[in-house]
């Protein structure tokens, strides 16, 4: 391979090592090199939020990051919010109340961005939670469903001291 190198990164608590070429985005090794197509792939250039995953914590873009920059970091997909036994996630569990997805192109980035901001701050605002997801595009859910999943997830850890 021309340009090549070789890299190791770990997502969701698995190892994945690689000898790819310098130019693959970190969306491309996710779905191509490790299998995991549960990122999604939109705009490839970062405005629609649907390739979103969590680089060491924190929610990025990954069409716009390349492979090589995330060598020796942890990444979190889609696929490592569930439990291992396999149940949802809480936002998960609240998507699915709260009718928080249609077509279900946008739910993975959604998700991604919800869970980040949920650690974050624990009570968020509708308006806090609409600005937060405004750099997500949605075309079928007109996003209140979604607003109210997070409310959800928000509300119970609230009551549940956090839990």
């Amino acid at each position: 391979m021309k340009d090549s190198r070789k890299i190791q990164i770990e997502i969701n608590g698995v190892i994945f090592e690689r000898m790819i070429e310098t130019r693959m985005t970190l969306s491309d090794f996710i779905r191509h090199e490790c299998g995991l197509t549960g990122t999604h792939v939109g705009c490839e250039h970062g405005v629609c939020g649907a390739c979103t995953i969590h680089l060491n914590g924190q929610a990025i873009r990954s069409c716009i990051m390349y492979a090589v920059q995330a060598n020796g970091q942890k990444v979190t997909t889609v696929e490592g919010l569930s439990q291992p036994d396999g149940s949802l996630h809480p936002l998960q569990q609240a998507f699915k109340n709260q009718n928080g997805l249609q077509c279900g192109f946008c739910t993975p980035g959604m998700l991604m961005t919800c869970t980040a901001y949920l650690e974050e701050k624990s009570a968020p605002t509708e308006r806090e939670i609409r600005e937060v997801i405004s750099g997500n595009i949605c075309r079928c859910t007109g996003y209140q469903g979604i607003v109210n999943a997070t409310l959800e997830v928000a509300n119970n850890k609230s009551t549940n001291g956090g839990a």
